[in-house]
């Protein structure tokens, strides 16, 4: 009975398309470690040369689609996270070389299609996604987490800076904290003083993540950076640049 119990449960996964244990995330870890600066700079040329991995993690991916009856949270949120950072990489080796990944959307011939973050390249399972599913269908949407906005990299200089290291589920809160520390005291892209703060525009886009359960972007940031924002301090938006994070 238990036998033909489990070939019913193997059965049932093969069916649905959802993988009971999440892959593992080494191989983009290797190629995170040898093909980007701890600076954040991005050696695309190097991915490109390396695409027969890139494309067996990226794979890997989407024939392991998340479990949410079976995995953790943590293990959901590194896989969207990789899942991100992973095909922006892959998009921008497509199209490659361009100095903006905004001008993918003055190359691509796809009806009703206007930016990268509308092309549907992704596969995951049986579904077919584009970024923005992944980002606000996914992450924003199923986890009540505005860190993760330190985490998404969309190839752009004012975007975080990307890990070097792929997100991993046993250390996920820890690589979050740090993620949005090095943001928030970074001067390029945040210049932080007690009476006034010039911050990425991400936390204008995205204020109402930050707003949630009654806190503000200014308590968000006094949790996180070193220098705390005082409560009449004038806060305004950086202009966001969307050069091509390379080396």
């Amino acid at each position: 009975m238990t036998k033909f119990f489990i070939l019913f449960l193997i059965s049932l996964f093969s069916l649905t398309g959802y993988s009971q244990n999440p892959p593992s995330h080494e191989r983009f870890d290797q190629l995170l470690k040898k093909h980007v600066t701890n600076a954040g700079d991005v050696n695309y040329k190097g991915f490109i040369k390396d695409t027969t991995a890139l494309n067996a993690y990226l794979d890997l991916l989407s024939k392991n689609p998340p479990n949410e009856k079976t995995w953790s949270k943590s293990e959901q949120m590194a896989y969207w996270i990789n899942a991100y950072n992973a095909f922006t990489i892959k998009l921008i080796t497509r199209y490659y070389p361009i100095k903006s990944i905004k001008d993918i959307g003055s190359r691509i011939q796809i009806p009703f299609v206007n930016t990268p973050w509308d092309i549907k390249f992704i596969t995951i399972g049986k579904e077919k996604m584009d970024l923005n599913n992944i980002e606000h269908g996914k992450l924003r949407k199923q986890f009540d987490d505005p860190r993760i906005h330190m985490a998404l990299v969309c190839a752009s200089k004012s975007c975080p800076l990307l890990l070097n290291e792929a997100y991993q589920a046993g250390k996920l809160e820890e690589q979050l904290n740090r993620q949005t520390k090095a943001f928030l005291s970074d001067s390029f892209r945040n210049r932080i003083s007690a009476n006034s703060a010039q911050i990425s525009s991400i936390f204008n886009w995205y204020s109402m993540d930050f707003n949630k359960n009654g806190g503000s972007v200014r308590d968000f940031i006094n949790k996180y950076a070193q220098t705390k924002i005082k409560s009449d301090a004038k806060i305004t938006y950086l202009e966001y640049d969307w050069g091509l994070n390379e080396q």
